[in-house]
């Protein structure tokens, strides 16, 4: 008898406990209304929110948001979105921003596959970045990784010709699987000549987590892909 059970709707994330601090709480509170982005289905005109000649890079999952708040500060010409579900991190990333006074970011608080299909649309973005995000260490929860076929299919409908695709992950079978995955894209193609890893770039600041892992031995692995020139989506 076939299994006719509805499959499950890919998701880039899965609420845990966190409770906000009060610091984070006021954060949300006041500064939501400035670089807060409510989830809507229709497309966000990035034009009028960073301007028609903005570069636009759109991180998914930016933790406590220290590393895309040095992103945004070391290229003010740039335009951040952040994608973020735990309100704890969000808080603490407009905390931040308020603090440094960093116009050049916008943040959505929602799942990032509604906001890729809903509000991003079609080649709009120079710039996707994917930094550790949940390995899934066991087999049986490994179709909860976000990097999977169907998503990266949208990921990549979404970047302009020549846009980048950065990812990173300290968990080698993980990047393995990423590896594998971004390679089968036909709209994708590896930045490093030998088909495999690049090395760190620069623009990727080291982020706690990272220092943490190497401390432990954990190798961090950089994937850099970018959408071919003249292929529809």
């Amino acid at each position: 008898m076939s299994d006719t059970r509805p499959r499950r709707p890919i998701r880039s994330f899965v609420l845990r406990a966190g409770r906000m601090t009060d610091a984070q709480q006021r954060a949300f509170d006041r500064e939501w209304r400035r670089w807060g982005l409510d989830y809507a289905a229709e497309a966000l005109d990035l034009d009028a929110t960073f301007g028609a000649d903005t570069p636009r890079v759109l991180e998914i999952g930016f933790g406590m948001g220290q590393s895309l708040a040095d992103m945004a500060a070391a290229s003010p010409e740039t335009g951040f979105i952040g994608i973020e579900v735990h309100r704890p991190g969000v808080g603490r990333l407009l905390h931040l921003l308020a603090e440094q006074g960093l116009g050049n970011v916008r943040v959505f608080c929602h799942d990032a596959v509604e906001v890729l299909r809903d509000c991003i649309a079609a080649e709009a973005l120079d710039a996707v970045q994917i930094f550790f995000p949940d390995p899934w260490h066991k087999k049986r929860h490994h179709k909860r990784r976000l990097i999977q076929p169907d998503f990266v299919d949208l990921v990549a409908s979404r970047l302009r010709p020549g846009g980048r695709l950065h990812l990173a992950t300290d968990w080698e079978p993980y990047a393995e699987q990423m590896l594998e995955v971004l390679s089968d894209n036909p709209l994708l193609q590896n930045t490093a000549e030998n088909g495999g890893f690049v090395p760190r770039p620069e623009s990727r600041p080291l982020t706690r987590f990272e220092q943490r892992g190497t401390r432990l031995g954990h190798g961090v692995r950089d994937l850099v892909f970018t959408r071919r020139q003249g292929m529809a989506s």
